[in-house]
């Protein structure tokens, strides 16, 4: 049976259409008609009031700097780190235990110290961002590169390769699916952290505006805001798998998708 490509979207469009009418009857007809809860047609005629402003495009602005330019210096460390450890079987081994240790902690637990030394600035975000995905993206390509099959890098050696031939051309290759799932996860972590670095931390962007919208006790500015963040969350997470394709295409699994 043929599926056609339109059906994945159609059924996607349904289940937002769907949401949205549930939290429709719900804040107006149904069981949180009395709560603060708005209806999803005020917060979605508040979301695009918003989007109207240039207030709201400039935190916009500050939320996407810090999580971009975080996930960046994240990625670039975190990748010349873990390339670093995972082609010494004794850095892999020395190294385990301390980062298995910090990958778990979430950067919510340094905020107060961070905003301390930094201040509620863009520089904060941009930390909290970088330290929580460069731990992932460090354990992952080293494990990426320590997993190199040691027949591969066998045969490289009998062909004459050098260490800097070896791994450009067969470690780093093998160790890319590791580094672009680790990514991909990142990607919308670094939106969530700097959110939260604004929420939390005070720093500029939307997580500060939501923090506004609470104190003022405006519910449909509130919703509005999260309505945005959830649009913005799937346009990152979109573009960092389309990424992960293009970044991997030779790679079987993605090859069998594009059959």
């Amino acid at each position: 049976m043929t599926r056609t490509p339109l059906l994945p979207p159609l059924v996607g469009a349904a289940g937002v259409l769907a949401a949205l009418a549930l939290w429709e009857w719900s804040a107006t007809a149904g069981p949180l008609a009395a709560s603060p809860l708005p209806a999803a047609t005020v917060a979605l005629a508040e979301a695009g009031r918003l989007l109207a402003t240039p207030a709201t495009w400039a935190a916009l602005g500050d939320t996407l700097t810090m999580a971009l330019v975080g996930l960046v210096l994240a990625i670039v460390i975190g990748v010349v780190l873990g390339v670093a450890i995972g082609t010494s079987p004794l850095a892999m081994h020395a190294t385990r235990v301390p980062l298995e240790f910090l990958k778990p902690i979430p950067p919510i637990v340094i905020l107060p110290i961070v905003v301390l030394v930094l201040g509620p600035t863009l520089s904060m975000g941009i930390f909290l961002v970088f330290f929580g995905c460069f731990i992932a993206i460090a354990v992952q390509a080293s494990a990426g590169v320590f997993d190199t099959d040691p027949v591969a890098r066998a045969t490289g050696r009998s062909y004459g390769m050098g260490r800097g031939e070896i791994l450009g051309r067969i470690v780093l290759p093998s160790a890319l699916p590791y580094i672009g799932t680790a990514v991909r996860v990142a990607a919308p972590t670094s939106l969530v952290v700097a959110v939260v670095a604004g929420l939390l931390g005070g720093g500029p962007g939307l997580g500060q505006s939501l923090l506004l919208s609470q104190i003022s006790g405006n519910q449909a500015q509130l919703f509005a805001y999260v309505l945005i963040l959830g649009a913005l969350g799937l346009l990152v997470q979109g573009l960092s798998q389309w990424g992960e394709r293009r970044l991997l295409h030779w790679h079987p699994q993605y090859r069998k998708q594009a059959v």
